[in-house]
């Protein structure tokens, strides 16, 4: 018997995430759990000349995008793209097995980066 497997859903925000909330999510996620954290063109979003956004709006996506990345670099999730229209894309982490090695919880190593910095 073949073991059915449920369609991957891709959760999306009603409105624009903010860096804790993508931390928030990334700690609670199971593996394969789908999260849509930007919606547009990342690298121009985040880019003072070609933003729509406030100088808030602005530090917040930029912080979020690196968080993402962190994530990403310490095995959390894995980002993915999905082209929706020219130049409009998707920005899709997809959560990963916790690493079994880690023995430091997210919120310490959140606060541990802090402190560094």
């Amino acid at each position: 018997m073949l073991m059915q497997h449920p369609p991957f859903t891709t959760v999306r925000s009603i409105r624009p995430l903010t860096e804790i909330e993508f931390a928030a999510w990334v700690a609670q996620a199971v593996p394969g759990d789908r999260l849509e954290y930007h919606r547009g063109f990342l690298v121009l979003d985040t880019f003072a000349l070609f933003t729509k956004l406030d100088d808030r709006g602005l530090t917040e996506l930029a912080k979020l995008g690196s968080r993402a990345f962190w994530a990403a670099e310490q095995g959390l999730v894995h980002l993915v793209q999905q082209r929706i229209a020219p130049d409009q894309f998707a920005y899709i982490a997809v959560a990963r097995p916790k690493p079994k090695a880690a023995a430091a919880s997210l919120s310490e190593l959140l606060l541990a980066e802090r402190e560094a910095a």
